[in-house]
């Protein structure tokens, strides 16, 4: 155990979980089916739901699994409410079939779902449900799956177990271990890696096996841009060459490609987000057929990656303007393919500083298919940059937002992201909603 009372079996179970589907409309999906879930089996009257400007961005044009590649906040809480399974989290959504997507269609085209944005930021989703004379509510806040509350016709359910089993303490403990984690030297996550038993090298095995069948689906049908199986076709054309930094790009993208598409497999997320799972996963393992190394030290730097990542994110928050993939998970896979490379705890910063130099001004514009195209840069760069570290190439303190040391650069980006980028996401956002409404 860390001097701080924070295992790594705990900092990993509360950083790294599947979820089925994007985690903003899965997240909204959950809220409806924890509040339908307060009322007796029938058809809904209405179902309103309000959420935060960075749910609304990430979740409005992805497509949900199971849909054959819809979209739309309003029929993530249609399924929800229609099939929603809470009880299975961030997986909500696995019980959807063709006749869940007629229904919740049913419900969207008589006008029973209606969508809020909020103006306050922060993550927040809240739906109202209505059958018959009772009304169901349900609070998600701060975390994807965190439901602070529920209420049945406007009383509050204090001790509902869905409540208990998401609020156990893990929301404190988690906002405790981030503030915690922020103040730590990038030597203290190395020294983690000591601390792996065999219980966690299968659990951070299970989260590359789980990212790999997407990866795998994506290489084979090219759903949604079909980066990945593309970079495959012109490494067979003999237009590029298949070395380190296409591999990564290509599982990566692959993935991302699939998920984005709504493909019914879960990803292993990493820090809240499955995008951010499959940058800080794929590009290591990718990485081995050209190793020399065995199967423990590629999950160790695996484990690595996942670390970093929630070091960074702790820093820039959940949701921001920045994309958490290129600068987060990518800072998570650049430390854990210098590890796996050999590099020590130098070579290790002078990645991420490299990696943040590169990719820092990469913003967020929600999520959809176009994300296989930042999974692949940053997959790829965080290859390059692990590389250029370990040919002595490091940024240096005189340049941008770099700092002089790896701890500074990340307080640096942290700052970026929480008070430099907030009119930049607000502008973001009302692109969006210009070009939503221009459509309809």
């Amino acid at each position: 155990m860390n001097m701080m009372g924070f295992p790594v079996k705990e900092i990993l179970q509360m950083e790294v979980a599947p979820a089925l589907g994007c985690t903003e409309p899965v997240a909204i999906a959950l809220c409806a089916a924890a509040a339908a879930s307060l009322l007796p089996p029938g058809e809904l009257d209405s179902l309103e739901i309000w959420v935060d400007p960075n749910i609304y961005k990430n979740g409005v044009a992805v497509s949900i699994p199971g849909t054959g590649g819809l979209s739309g906040l309003d029929m993530a809480a249609a399924l929800g409410a229609v099939v929603g399974d809470p009880g299975l989290s961030l997986e909500v959504l696995e019980p959807v079939d063709q006749a869940a997507v007629e229904r919740a269609q049913g419900l969207l085209s008589e006008g029973k779902i209606k969508v809020n944005l909020r103006k306050q930021s922060g993550l927040y989703i809240k739906a109202l449900l209505v059958k018959g004379p009772d009304t169901a509510e349900a609070v998600i806040r701060d975390l994807h799956d965190n439901v602070v509350l529920l209420a049945l016709n406007g009383e509050e359910l204090p001790e509902h177990p869905l409540l208990s089993a998401m609020q156990d303490g893990s929301q404190g403990n988690l906002s405790e271990m981030e503030a915690w984690l922020k103040q730590q030297p990038l030597a203290a996550l190395l020294d983690f890696l000591d601390e792996f038993d065999s219980e966690d090298l299968d659990f951070l095995k299970n989260s590359v096996t789980v990212n790999l069948k997407l990866a795998d689906y994506g290489l084979k049908h090219g759903p949604g841009l079909g980066i990945g199986q593309a970079l495959e076709r012109l490494v067979r054309q003999g237009l590029i060459k298949r070395d380190m930094v296409v591999a990564a790009k290509m599982l990566a993208s692959a993935a991302a490609d699939a998920r984005m598409a709504g493909v019914k497999l879960p990803a292993m997320a990493s820090a809240g987000s499955g995008n951010h799972g499959l940058t800080a996963v794929l590009p290591i393992w990718a990485l081995k057929d050209y190793l020399e190394v065995d199967d423990e030290t590629v999950l160790k730097a695996v484990g690595l990656s996942h670390l970093v990542t929630a070091y960074l994110k702790a820093h820039t928050g959940r949701l921001s303007a920045l994309c958490g993939c290129s600068i987060a998970a990518g800072a998570g896979a650049t430390a854990g393919v210098t590890y796996l490379l050999g590099g020590n705890l130098a070579h290790i910063a002078g990645a991420i500083k490299n990696l943040t130099e590169d990719l820092a001004g990469v913003i967020c514009d929600g999520a959809k298919a176009g994300c296989a195209l930042k999974l692949s840069t940053a997959a790829g760069s965080a290859v390059q940059a692990a590389l250029f570290s370990l040919q002595g190439v490091s940024v240096q303190p005189s340049d941008g937002i770099v700092g002089h040391t790896l701890e500074q650069t990340t307080r640096n980006v942290g700052r970026l992201s929480t008070e430099g980028m907030i009119e930049a996401d607000r502008t973001i956002l009302q692109i969006m909603l210009d070009k939503h409404f221009s459509m309809c």
